[in-house]
């Protein structure tokens, strides 16, 4: 299982109220939602995202609020993974439950940049910078939790397995 895409990179302590800020929270449709992700601190990304696209992100993402709606947001804009040097506990359990894969792995979150195309391998955990050519390995995703992305999460996979 691969995903590919850009990179959108951010720095460290992007905060849940930031991936989706409250303001937008009254709506429960999540293309909704992902048309306002990261408008705080990236106005344009909701307009430049893509499917596939991915975010290397610095220390602590998605920290602040336990507001589930934030790894949703940015899987229903487009994202196909997360990178970052660390993530909130929190957060790296919204994601998994909703099929978003996250990757920790400081070397890659310091040594990728906004604009490159990285390509991420889950079976081996090899994420590899199409655009300079350099490889880093981060950990791979055991079976289950390809099992879970591939289902949707969670919810999807527990279901298909009844």
């Amino acid at each position: 299982m691969k995903a590919m895409g850009n990179v959108f990179k951010y720095g460290d302590n992007v905060d849940t109220d930031v991936i989706i800020p409250a303001r937008y929270l009254n709506s429960f449709d999540a293309q909704e939602l992902a048309s306002h992700a990261m408008v705080d601190i990236d106005p344009e990304f909701a307009g430049k995202v893509q499917p596939g696209d991915l975010i290397v992100a610095n220390k602590n993402f998605g920290c602040g609020s336990s507001r589930e709606h934030a790894p949703l947001c940015l899987k229903t804009a487009g994202v196909s993974c997360i990178i970052a040097e660390t993530f909130a506990r929190i957060f790296y359990r919204n994601a998994i439950n909703i099929g978003l894969p996250i990757i920790e792995c400081p070397e890659a979150a310091r040594g990728i940049e906004a604009g490159d195309q990285v390509e991420v391998d889950f079976d081996s955990g090899k994420i590899y910078n199409r655009t300079k050519g350099t490889e880093f390995q981060g950990q791979s995703f055991p079976e289950f939790m390809q099992k879970i992305i591939a289902a949707g999460g969670l919810v999807n996979y527990t279901n298909s397995r009844k």
